[in-house]
């Protein structure tokens, strides 16, 4: 086996990707990112950023579902018609509207950065 080969073959494919990595850092990444290696290296390629894809588009979902103000402002609504039909008390009203307001303060905080 011809390790100085296999070694040089490596060493060109790591080139190439640091390269392709350090052109990405300025622009926002979409979709898989498909490029040069992955159509010379499909079986490599894919099972390595099907993944990575799933993971990203995972976060962001997750991201957007956890920083959606209107879910908490419906919370907060649906908290104050259940007190104002006696359904709680107003301390356990009290501790749940201010769990709510510092969540929709963090929401505001989160989006603001």
């Amino acid at each position: 086996m011809n390790w100085d080969l296999i070694i040089g073959i490596l060493s060109f494919v790591i080139g190439i990707w640091g390269m392709a990595k350090r052109r990405k850092v300025e622009k926002k990444e979409k979709g898989l990112g498909f490029g040069l290696l992955d159509l010379l290296f499909p079986l490599v390629t894919i099972p390595i950023k099907a993944p990575i894809w799933m993971g990203k588009t995972l976060r962001d979902a997750a991201i957007k579902e956890l920083t959606d103000e209107s879910r908490v402002r419906e919370e907060l609504l649906e908290l104050q018609m259940r007190y104002e039909m006696d359904e709680i008390s107003k301390e356990k009203y009290e501790e749940k509207e201010k769990a709510l307001m510092e969540r929709l303060e963090a929401i505001r905080k989160y989006k603001e950065e």
